[in-house]
């Protein structure tokens, strides 16, 4: 699972062409489009069922999907409530039954009911665990993180949007 943020950036350059100097490319005229990795997950399930329910319209197909300054916001505060939670209770131990009817336990916290409603985990091939658990807290609290910088980071990119078009932004992808 990645996020991308998309940007154009403007540079001098001397353009040749079949090794010859161009004359018809204006090198102040050169825009490039950088595409960086700014995040990456693994089986966060809950955080990919958000970026297909509220950005990509449900449509998971394993293509990039758009997303916006209003959304990322959205994800944030929806994220810190969840933290907010998490951070606000106990941890319980749980028995479950593995591969052969073997049992174990797992701590779990103990408010799945309030965050299931906020920020559900999914289930799905590879997807991961459902438990709302320590690695769940943990990639919460790493996309409140992240969230944040790009969000302090955004008024560059909506410049660039205002200037560009859409190709400027974010987006995210998952590989299954």
């Amino acid at each position: 699972m990645y996020f991308y943020k998309k940007s154009y950036v403007s540079k001098e350059a001397t353009i040749f062409v079949n090794g010859v100097l161009s004359e018809t490319i204006k090198p102040k005229q050169i825009i490039q489009l950088v595409v960086e990795e700014v995040g990456y997950w693994r089986k966060f399930n809950a955080l990919h069922e958000w970026f297909v329910d509220n950005c990509g319209g449900g449509d998971d197909n394993c293509e990039p999907i758009d997303v916006d300054i209003e959304q990322m916001q959205e994800l944030l505060d929806t994220l810190k409530q969840v933290q907010t939670i998490l951070n606000n209770s106990e941890k319980i131990t749980k028995v479950l039954k593995g591969w052969g009817d073997d049992e174990y336990t797992i701590e779990v916290y103990n408010c799945e009911d309030q965050v299931r409603k906020l920020f559900s985990p999914t289930e799905g091939f590879f997807f991961g665990s459902t438990e709302i658990n320590t690695y769940y807290k943990e990639q919460v609290d790493y996309t409140v993180e992240l969230i944040e910088n790009l969000l302090k980071e955004a008024e560059e990119t909506e410049e660039s949007q205002r200037l560009y078009g859409n190709d400027a932004g974010f987006y995210y992808l998952a590989s299954w």
